[in-house]
């Protein structure tokens, strides 16, 4: 189902293959800023990237765990290439507090990304707890994309004031007083989705600089 998504004319396949860690977003624009977010964490770090943004119109959510990646070349080779993944998703339950979900098979990579991101972000909670994350959004199943490369992955959900910058914002391209290379500093205003990327900046340093597969 999802390479037929591919495959339509108005859905495109951004593909960048740089270092071994890779930023995935499968549900870009239907999912809004989580292709914006993966795709700024790979150009600040050298990453790789995948990203498959559809109209909004178009509304076609195929989920992870569904996605047959054999039948999809352009991902197969993405997921080849790196050795571990980040994985950008959304979700949006009306009336329930936003707070980042952090899953994925790779708990000891979710465990430190986690408290990178409590060190960036105080306004919602950031829950690592696999059994306090909904089944559906946990990012375990072996199927799902995050979880077939050589060194597993993480999984962001994350809800729509964590993903959407605001208008007035300056911040994601870099421009918001972070280091556009590093992303080390974050300026005062800052959205939660540039404070995010600069907390996957970071996390990208540190495996880097531990040689963790």
């Amino acid at each position: 189902m999802f390479d037929r998504l591919v495959a339509r004319a108005d859905v495109e396949e951004h593909v960048v293959l740089g270092s071994a860690l890779g930023f995935l977003a499968v549900h870009g624009w239907i999912e809004p800023g989580t292709e914006t977010i993966a795709r700024a964490a790979a150009a600040r770090t050298g990453g790789s990237a995948y990203v498959v943004t559809q109209p909004q119109a178009r509304g076609w959510h195929v989920s992870s765990h569904r996605i047959e990646v054999e039948r999809v070349p352009r991902l197969a080779a993405f997921l080849d290439h790196v050795e571990v993944v980040v994985s950008v998703h959304g979700y949006h339950v009306p009336g329930a507090p936003d707070a980042i979900l952090v899953g994925g098979g790779r708990r000891d990579l979710a465990a430190d990304l986690a408290e990178r991101l409590r060190a960036r972000i105080d306004e919602m909670p950031v829950v690592d707890d696999i059994d306090r994350i909904p089944r559906s959004m946990r990012g375990v199943d072996p199927r799902n994309p995050v979880n077939r490369t050589r060194g597993g992955g993480v999984q962001l959900e994350l809800p729509p004031s964590a993903r959407i910058v605001d208008a007035s914002s300056d911040g994601i391209d870099g421009t918001d007083g972070t280091d556009g290379a590093h992303g080390t500093v974050a300026s005062v205003g800052a959205s939660v989705a540039d404070r995010l990327t600069v907390a996957l900046v970071e996390f990208a340093a540190a495996l880097a600089r531990s040689g963790t597969p």
